[in-house]
């Protein structure tokens, strides 16, 4: 429990420190945001508003991650585990795809970065690298990071699947997760806030199963997750590190995660998802970000099939922008939906295993 507290303090204070460090460089070297031409007309006062913020989260969440292990070796803590080294460097692939999206729209002075195509690849390169990794290195138990079932709370044998398909569900779940919050990045402090909460939640998620591990004590309800301990440290640096940043990025905010902070932390999702065997469970957790996917996903639908918007723009938080609401009214009431979705999700994990028990 102490390294869970040390990950998520470091995390915080490490954030909180460097994100104004970042703002005085980007100033001076005028990496500021370009805005896109058809958004809100409100948005047009952020051009310019420093980005690349989500370097910030990123060095946060290893310094988090890694401190908690430093200071753990004084009380012969858990060591670092593969499980957790790889969501973080799934985490930091993307983030590596973030970052040259975002310096080639600084480099040319606009709106749009990489291409789609070379976004995907790099999503997916991330992806296939990781999927084959995480059915690897089995402890001693035979657990490896990965599953091949498909699962809601814990594995289920009826849903197994074979290797390449397995490989085709992480590509599905890395992109799918990374462009969720990649959308959903469009308003001050948005992402970081709700972030916070969803990471919380599975900090309470990956310690539960650490508490009621099968390899610990095995029962009824127990969870056959190969490190859900330190995939709990890795959640607490991440809420940290969202938490550190969101005060410098509420409104107005002074700097932008960018897709560099965005993209990596989709890609936190989906690997929690992936290592603690809760693939469809993220779904419930994350709704925000599955909501404002499929917004766009419905939008170009719609619109191909009737002509007609269903909504006044997509993603659909500038849809209530448009509709007269205030970015903070709109931001607070997302906050909300995404607490309310973090507290739905724990209570189905906490609720299937009672009935797993009974």
């Amino acid at each position: 429990m102490r390294q869970i507290m040390f990950a998520a303090m470091i995390g915080l204070g490490v954030s909180i420190a460097l994100t104004p460090v970042l703002i005085r460089v980007f100033t001076v070297r005028k990496f500021g945001q370009e805005i896109r031409v058809d958004g809100p007309a409100s948005h047009f006062a952020k051009r310019g508003t420093p980005t690349m913020g989500g370097i910030a989260i990123l060095i946060g969440m290893w310094a988090g991650y890694l401190g908690s292990h430093l200071i753990g070796i004084r009380y012969d803590a858990e060591g670092l585990t593969v499980s957790g080294l790889l969501v973080l460097g799934l985490a930091t692939a993307l983030g590596g795809v973030g970052f040259l999206d975002d310096f080639i729209k600084l480099r040319n002075r606009r709106s749009l970065g990489l291409t789609a195509s070379g976004k995907y690849v790099g999503q997916l390169a991330a992806a296939v690298i990781f999927g084959i990794l995480a059915m690897r290195f089995p402890n001693s138990t035979g657990l490896t990071p990965g599953s091949r079932q498909l699962s809601f709370v814990r594995d289920n044998a009826i849903m197994s699947m074979w290797a390449v398909f397995f490989l085709l569900l992480v590509c599905f779940l890395v992109v799918a997760w990374s462009n969720a919050v990649n959308i959903t990045d469009g308003l001050d402090g948005l992402t970081a806030g709700s972030m916070g909460m969803a990471l919380g939640a599975y900090v309470l998620i990956t310690f539960w199963q650490f508490t009621h591990s099968c390899a610990a004590l095995p029962s009824k309800g127990c969870y056959s997750v190969r490190d859900p301990l330190d995939l709990a440290v890795v959640c607490a640096a991440g809420a940290g590190a969202c938490l550190g940043f969101l005060w410098w990025n509420a409104a107005p905010a002074k700097i932008i995660m960018g897709d560099t902070g965005a993209l990596a932390l989709g890609g936190l999702l989906a690997g929690l998802s992936i290592t603690t065997r809760t693939e469809l469970l993220m779904a419930v957790v994350g709704a925000l970000y599955f909501a404002e996917i499929m917004s766009v996903v419905l939008q170009v639908a719609v619109f191909r099939t009737t002509h007609n918007r269903l909504f006044r723009m997509a993603p659909f938080h500038h849809h209530f922008e448009l509709s007269g609401w205030a970015e903070t009214t709109v931001v607070i009431r997302f906050w909300l939906l995404a607490g309310l979705s973090a507290a739905t999700g724990l209570m189905l994990f906490y609720g299937e295993h009672l009935s797993a028990r009974s």
